[in-house]
């Protein structure tokens, strides 16, 4: 782990500034990213080494807060707070993960959920997941590498974690300039993959190295929905990962559920929950890439009641939304021929750069290429655990759409 910083009077941090271009008043309004063409780079900025604390000032040299700064981001100033006399140490980081449980545990009373969302809940790049008295933490900004230690001994201060683990598989590290070494922090790291239990199934998360943090909660509300639609169908979780939307349709009594994915260590996760809900019976594994073996189902003459599409992110930048789009499409196309008459078909996009107009577009765009026709019956997001920061649209990036056809 990096060395933390001392807590620093501002009157002894570096000073950084604005471009007259730039737009202040966003700032001032919240907006929580600075980046390299809206600030004054100089010699001494260049300098200054990822994760500096600085006073943020307008181009008329007017304080707009404290910042980190990371010359080595396009994102190069994150706000830390609007108060630029603020001291980041445990206090300050006790003060903000304080607030984000209590809004947590006022929606959820088993303890699984993400405590932290990043700027959303004042922790600019940081991802913390709860698992019980397991805490995983993902630092994806510099400045949260080098106060990992407060951050940590605030977490533990707050919450009683018994275990905290870092996570440094994010791809936003890459782009910090950060290393890709997870660690323990606190405790031990959990040897078998733990239960999770959301809208009646059960989950295994596997902390350590399981995709991102071990399990996706963004989507519960999604499963819920899904589920409330299941009961006597046949369903096909695409994208399955550990069983997201196959399981919870499971618990809600579907008669069959088959889940693909790429990965078989995920597949076997899955057939781990359904076995811990009883119902492997009822559950059936597909290991393959995505596209063609739903191409394959088809040939088969395959038919569902329910299609659910849950990719990872195809267009996760502005340079990629071109290709990410027409690859949401090609899905749409794909599995609309699978979904019985008067069927559901569920499309998921994790994709920050497509807007929701874009990728409802693209899904409908789809489903006529496949010759089908539908109705959009429901438009799903993240839940209350992954709060959206109305000044930041990446914070809104989960978006689910549910045809019946």
């Amino acid at each position: 782990m990096t060395e933390p910083l001392s807590p620093t009077a501002s009157s002894t941090l570096p000073t950084v500034r604005l471009m007259p271009k730039a737009n202040a008043r966003a700032i001032r309004h919240g907006a929580p990213w600075v980046y390299a063409n809206e600030m004054v780079v100089d010699r001494r900025t260049k300098n200054l080494a990822p994760g500096t604390l600085a006073r943020l000032e307008d181009a008329e040299r007017l304080p707009l807060g404290l910042v980190s700064v990371n010359p080595a981001s396009k994102i190069i100033a994150r706000m830390l707070d609007s108060d630029p006399e603020a001291v980041i140490d445990q206090k300050w980081f006790e003060a903000r993960i304080a607030r984000a449980l209590d809004l947590r545990q006022k929606f959820y009373s088993d303890p699984y959920y993400r405590l932290i969302h990043a700027e959303a809940d004042g922790l600019p790049g940081v991802v913390i997941d709860r698992f019980g008295d397991t805490f995983v933490v993902q630092p994806n900004a510099a400045w949260a590498d080098v106060l990992l230690a407060p951050l940590c001994a605030a977490l533990v201060a707050v919450t009683g974690a018994v275990n905290v683990l870092k996570n440094a598989g994010g791809r936003t590290r890459a782009l910090e300039g950060l290393d890709d070494i997870s660690s323990v922090l606190v405790g031990e790291a959990p040897t078998e993959a733990l239960p999770v239990p959301m809208n009646g199934a059960t989950y295994m998360a596997d902390l350590t190295g399981g995709q991102k943090t071990g399990l996706f909660f963004d989507q519960r509300p999604n499963h819920a929905f899904t589920a409330s639609f299941a009961k006597g169908a046949r369903v096909l979780d695409v994208f399955a990962h550990v069983g997201g939307f196959s399981l919870a349709a499971l618990a809600a009594g579907a008669d069959h559920a088959l889940a693909v994915d790429g990965s078989a260590p995920a597949l076997a996760l899955a057939e781990q929950g359904a076995a811990a809900m009883g119902m492997q019976d009822r559950f059936a594994i597909r290991q393959g890439d995505a596209f063609d073996t739903l191409a394959a189902l088809r040939a088969e003459g395959a038919e569902f009641d329910v299609v659910i599409c849950d990719p990872p992110a195809f267009a996760p930048s502005r340079n990629a939304l071109e290709a990410g789009l027409r690859a949401y499409e090609r899905i749409a196309r794909l599995a609309a021929p699978l979904v019985a008459e008067n069927g559901i078909l569920g499309l998921c996009s994790c994709s920050h750069a497509a807007d929701l107009s874009q990728f409802r577009n693209a899904s409908v765009r789809g489903i006529g290429r496949g010759g089908r026709k539908g109705v959009l019956l429901h438009t799903g997001f993240a839940g209350p655990d992954h709060p959206q920061l109305p000044q930041l649209a990446e914070s809104g990036y989960l978006k689910s759409l549910f045809f019946r056809l």
